[in-house]
């Protein structure tokens, strides 16, 4: 293999042939982040202080918008300064950190996204029963067990990469520091860490959808069942909003794991990335809780409560 220096830095080259693209990317990044900050602290705020949201499908709201805070604060800003910078550089470090922090909270998100469905089914399938089914103890476990899961899954992954030489070969093709560009970099022989990540793309990508779409093959033929018109609309609007989360996000994360030939991070991937890095975090707040009935009266009593303290 001869003799290499080890990786002290690593050059984020992804988009750099596309300066007026980098510029729009970068405009666009700016604002959806600022988007993304409001949007998830007004939920988690909110969601604290009226006591009416204190149920569980807004407890794993408030972890969801808080993992979609850490989880675009851990890339969103090196991008930023990378699309700016004449030095498109992070240390071997600031690499590690970065992936085992956006690769932990991803996969949580997609654990969680299972969980919240599950929790929708029990609602809307057994709505006498929920309040027995979905108590404390249950749904702070299953939040708390998508978070470990999920950042185990991140540090085992990146621990494997990471030990691996990469030969003085320091230019990643990518945006971030993202597990198949490093993987591209890998200088020895990565079987170990294919077959983990395809296990691990199989448990936290294909079983939650699959699991989402049959809690709502359920749900909806229970919606249908119903005898309110109004009910049924109000039931199909939560519903197809977050189908359209899912689609976007498990789509996206599908397209850039499991398709063939993986490895090739190209321009077309780093857009992809994007997609699901940035724009489904900066949705979630505005489909799931946003335009709900229940948070904008909590909005609304909440800036009135703290209007009238003012005044006074």
């Amino acid at each position: 293999m001869g003799n290499y220096s080890a990786v002290t830095e690593f050059f984020l080259v992804g988009l750099s042939k596309y300066s007026e693209l980098q510029l729009f990317l970068f405009i666009f990044c700016l604002i959806t982040y600022v988007i993304i900050l409001l949007g998830n602290s007004l939920l988690i705020i909110i969601s604290i202080l009226d006591s009416r949201l204190h149920t569980p499908m807004y407890f794993f709201l408030g972890n969801l918008s808080f993992l979609d805070i850490c989880y675009t604060s851990s890339f969103i800003p090196t991008v930023l300064i990378i699309f700016r910078s004449e030095r498109k550089s992070i240390s071997f470090t600031g690499c590690a950190l970065q992936m085992v922090v956006s690769l932990g909270l991803g996969c949580t998100e997609c654990v969680l996204l299972a969980v919240m469905a599950y929790d929708r089914y029990v609602a809307i399938c057994n709505p006498l029963r929920y309040p027995i089914i979905m108590n404390r103890v249950l749904y702070v476990h299953m939040a708390a067990w998508s978070w470990i899961i999920g950042c185990l899954n991140s540090l085992v992954q990146t621990v494997l990469i990471m030990v691996l030489p990469f030969c003085g070969n320091n230019v990643i093709d990518h945006l971030t520091c993202e597990l198949l560009a490093l993987l591209k970099l890998i200088c020895s022989d990565i079987t170990i860490n294919v077959l983990i990540m395809t296990v691990a793309s199989i448990v936290f990508l294909v079983i939650p959808l699959l699991l989402i779409f049959i809690s709502y093959v359920f749900i909806l033929s229970t919606i249908l069942r119903l005898n309110s018109t109004e009910g049924r609309k109000k039931a199909f609007s939560t519903c197809s909003a977050h189908l359209a989360v899912v689609v976007l996000f498990y789509g996206s994360a599908l397209f850039m794991y499991m398709k063939p030939k993986s490895k090739d991070t190209k321009t077309f991937d780093e857009i992809v990335g994007l997609t699901y890095g940035v724009v489904t975090p900066m949705l979630n707040p505005i489909i799931y809780s946003l335009r709900n009935k229940e948070v904008k009266e909590a909005v609304k009593k909440v800036l009135s409560k703290y209007l009238h303290s003012w005044k006074i």
